[in-house]
């Protein structure tokens, strides 16, 4: 069984600007690890997770409370590990609906974070959990 003794998470809520801060989590987490030469590859396979994990978590038109306010935004989780070579990155979010990889056309906006993460990382999938609810994604980045 192989060993991943470096370990960080954070909780963020499933807001745009969670990605920004999961960039800076994993930047400064990797050098603290000194394992640098990796920061730029798990920083883009973070932004992707974690905005496929946004995405996921909101609601369609954003629903609001009786009073008129937005409800508050479900959370994300975000694990690093590493055993001092690679890291294992993972993203849960309370959807339970696997990703969909698709293949947008040359002018498309969107829809190409699946062919990144399948591109940037050495392996990746996903898996649902039956007790807590939601899935993880993962991605292993050496």
């Amino acid at each position: 069984m192989q060993q991943w003794p470096l370990v960080s998470h954070i909780e963020l809520r499933a807001l745009p600007a969670s990605v920004g801060c999961a960039r800076l989590v994993t930047k400064s987490t990797l050098h603290g690890w000194r394992l640098g030469g990796l920061t730029e590859t798990a920083e883009l396979l973070v932004s992707e997770l974690v905005t496929n994990a946004v995405r996921a978590s909101t609601p369609r038109g954003h629903r609001q409370r009786e009073t008129g306010q937005a409800a508050r935004p479900p959370l994300l989780r975000l694990w690093l590990t590493s055993d001092g070579r690679s890291v294992l990155i993972q993203v849960w979010d309370g959807d339970r609906h696997h990703p969909v990889r698709r293949d947008p056309g040359p002018d498309a906006e969107a829809g190409r974070g699946l062919l990144l993460i399948e591109t940037l990382s050495t392996q990746w999938g996903w898996y649902v959990l039956d007790e807590q609810g939601g899935k993880i994604v993962w991605a292993v980045c050496a």
